[in-house]
């Protein structure tokens, strides 16, 4: 039975059905889930949220029990509930913070990544230049550098995916294409998809924008926002790409769809055919997913990339736009505050998110740097925020198009990895 309760009465074991308000407004990419770790029941205490519904018949019932059967609790494992197909928990139980040598392995994994994407780069350069002069596209020849994104994330599932993620508006439809492919993967690997699966996910990742290779270069690069009639023929990139692939050999069925199909919506609203849902596949699905986060978060001649967990807000927000599980698995596969968030902390300071806390999503570790009470930068200062003693709290994402902070790339990336993911 839902009833609607003030969620400062919410208490560990409730089942939490949804909350009054916008989903901006709160840190949940879900609001159906039970209420199963401390951690979680403080960060919706202080979300700011005043009321929200809670299902009696799924979890703990209302009103709260006795604090012997809150202790009880708090210490025994809430069994799962599976109401609702698309419901998942935004958190498991606590983990061990990263050691030393976790940090280091990340580390060398972010060196390790950076090689990949000069070599990718490379790769998707000399690939639209040979689709440019006409010449037949050999798909296989992505094999291996696929495989070397696949061994990346499943090393270390941030680090390629983060790194990708910052380009220039110089070589953005290059690189646009290889964080897609690692976002395609990690996204598969979220779904439980098998490897071969996965390494299929990343080369059709890799190159669902081939058609752009033959747009228009003054339309594809202007500096500006298309008229109506550009961007018209920009939406016939997925029909060229399609075209180019099936001129060249070794394109596998997966990679034509995708390809044709990343900009359909499940609403029936996209494009090149307006397909329902019900007719768009897996792969495709993740590909519309995919390719949407990477282009709103990327700087572009005519705006600046969006902050990557107000992307995923956003994202959240159009309805009918994207399969509802495939996003939900998305935002488990980066954390609801992806590596690079901005985001406002209970204590009254800014930080910037440089690692996720796969256990507990809404507890990443964060670089603080920003005092909101003085306006001013403080020292910057490493705080895992999944630690037991650690009472601070995220409450709030934050846009930097209000701050209009610099370098805060800087804050989780070593200079020289900036700079060699930055380059042309």
């Amino acid at each position: 039975m839902l009833k609607k309760i003030p969620v400062s009465q919410v208490r560990l074991g409730m089942y939490l059905h949804g909350l009054e308000g916008s989903w901006l407004k709160h840190p949940f990419w879900r609001t159906r889930f039970v209420i199963d770790d401390p951690q979680v029941l403080r960060q919706l205490h202080g979300c700011g949220v005043a009321e929200c519904w809670v299902d009696d018949a799924l979890g703990l019932a209302v009103p709260a029990p006795s604090p012997a059967l809150a202790d009880a609790a708090a210490s025994a494992p809430v069994q799962a509930v599976a109401a609702e197909p698309l419901v998942a928990s935004t958190v498991a139980s606590a983990m061990a913070p990263p050691t030393p040598t976790a940090r280091a392995e990340q580390a060398a994994e972010l060196q390790r990544a950076a090689a990949v994407c000069d070599r990718a780069r490379d790769k998707i350069n000399a690939l639209f230049t040979e689709a440019r002069m006409g010449r037949a596209l050999d798909v296989q020849s992505c094999l291996p550098l696929v495989q070397d994104v696949t061994d990346s994330v499943m090393r270390h599932p941030g680090a390629l995916v983060s790194l990708a993620r910052l380009k220039t508006q110089d070589n953005y439809t290059y690189m646009h294409s290889v964080a897609t492919c690692a976002l395609m993967v990690a996204l598969a690997r979220q779904l439980g998809l098998d490897e071969d699966a996965a390494r299929a996910a990343g080369v059709a990742g890799l190159l669902h924008d081939v058609g752009k290779a033959v747009m228009p270069q003054d339309v594809l690069n202007k500096p500006g926002r298309l008229t109506e009639s550009e961007f018209a023929v920009m939406r016939t990139h997925p029909e060229r790409g399609h075209a180019l692939l099936l001129e060249g050999q070794g394109a596998s069925a997966e990679t034509l769809d995708v390809v044709l199909h990343h900009h359909e919506r499940m609403n029936g609203l996209g494009y090149p055919h307006g397909l329902p849902g019900a007719d768009i596949s897996l792969m495709a699905r993740m590909g519309a997913v995919c390719d949407v986060y990477d282009a709103i978060t990327s700087n572009r001649p005519y705006k600046n990339g969006w902050d990557p967990a107000e992307s995923l807000a956003r994202m959240a927000s159009w309805k009918g736009h994207f399969d509802e599980t495939v996003f939900a698995a998305f935002v488990r596969s980066l954390g609801i505050y992806p590596t690079g968030s901005l985001v406002r902390l209970a204590s009254g300071r800014l930080g910037v998110v440089i690692e996720q806390n796969p256990a507990v999503l809404v507890a990443p570790v964060v670089q603080v740097f920003y005092s909101i009470k003085s306006q001013l930068r403080i020292p910057p200062l490493r705080l895992d925020l999944s630690l037991p003693g650690c009472s601070d709290r995220i409450i709030s994402r934050e846009s930097n198009a209000s701050h209009q902070f610099a370098g805060l790339d800087e804050l989780w990336l070593a200079p020289e990895l900036l700079r060699r993911a930055r380059a042309g």
